[in-house]
């Protein structure tokens, strides 16, 4: 018998998909939860959580996260605890797949209240991986809530998180400038963040730059979405600048590493790319362009690479606040979803 019924089971796959009435509860609850002592609300619910590949911030933070409400998880990571799983319909299971998610999926839920699962992108095709056929898989067969903990496309739980640091600074965000800049890395991260973010900062109305080197270019699917949010809530949406442009008169800088879609699946050429595209590094002449910016950045952050140590350890760096801020984000989420 499943935990949850099937119509009250709402997924947590990309921010949108939660309504934002309902973000606007998770936040809220959030504030509450932060600023005063958690109770066992959730006491003998549980969260299963699946690890495809690596995780510090998002583990850790859901797992104390539900100890702080009453409840437990029960975490698995595939390289040690289980196998590869299958995510296509239909098919011939010769392969290395001995067990398909949708008979996965329909066991788990029937042992916790939720699933939590971080996918691992096969990283040959980025128009394969963009479908996010994983994560998308374990919500269409799971009969209990089912939270993204980075996918390919999305990593709405990092992006709850900054939407509520930034209004914890800054309050009201409507026509606040926000400059995401690219920053290089020997092992760039995938968009998800700076997807579910930018949208994130787009619908609260603030005015986005995106800067970055030619070729790093974002989803253009994610961008057309973003084009059309700009257009409905009275932002100003620029891409493809310089930091310098980007930066200008910006109340807050969100500095992230991300990966070349035009050559996704291609290590060789990703990382002669990377190595052309010097001069990125956000330091202190960089940030003294924007409007007293605060800087933001998800972890974890190559430093002196990245972002300069007198940006990183200076009293404008909100990257503490956005890594504690997982936490009651998370608390909130997981309360609006498991407590009915």
């Amino acid at each position: 018998m499943p935990m949850v019924d099937d119509a009250a089971a709402p997924h947590f796959i990309r921010l949108r998909e939660l309504g934002e009435d309902r973000i606007e509860d998770v936040l809220a609850l959030a504030g509450r939860l932060k600023r005063g002592t958690s109770r066992a609300e959730l006491s003998g619910r549980s969260v299963g959580m699946l690890f495809f590949r690596g995780s510090l911030r998002t583990r850790t933070s859901l797992e104390v996260a539900l100890y702080q409400l009453g409840g437990h998880t029960v975490n698995l990571t595939a390289s040690s605890d289980f196998w590869e799983l299958e995510a296509r319909h239909g098919t011939v299971m010769d392969g290395a797949a001995p067990e398909h998610i949708r008979d996965a999926a329909g066991v788990l839920s029937s042992y916790v209240h939720a699933l939590a699962i971080r996918p691992k992108p096969a990283g040959r095709s980025w128009e394969v991986d963009r479908r996010d056929e994983g994560i998308r898989a374990w919500a269409e067969y799971a009969r209990v809530p089912v939270i993204n903990m980075e996918s390919a496309l999305w990593h709405p739980l990092q992006a709850l998180a900054d939407l509520f640091t930034l209004r914890e600074t800054f309050g009201p965000l409507a026509k606040k400038r926000i400059a995401i800049t690219w920053t290089p890395s020997p092992t760039p991260s995938g968009p998800a963040v700076i997807h579910s973010t930018l949208l994130a900062a787009l619908r609260s109305g603030m005015n986005v730059a995106v800067a970055h080197p030619r070729g790093y270019e974002l989803d253009g699917g994610v961008m057309s979405e973003a084009e059309e949010i700009a257009r409905e809530r009275g932002g100003k949406l620029e891409t493809g600048l310089s930091p310098e442009e980007a930066v200008k008169d910006a109340d807050v800088v969100y500095a992230r590493s991300w990966s070349s879609l035009e050559v996704y699946g291609n290590p060789t050429l990703a990382a002669s790319r990377v190595a052309r595209s010097a001069g990125w590094t956000v330091d202190e002449k960089l940030m003294a362009l924007g409007n007293d910016a605060r800087l933001m950045h998800p972890m974890p952050v190559r430093r002196n690479l990245e972002v300069s140590d007198e940006v990183l350890d200076g009293p404008r760096s909100l990257l503490m606040a956005q890594a504690e801020n997982r936490l009651h984000t998370q608390k909130g989420l997981l309360s609006m979803l498991l407590r009915g």
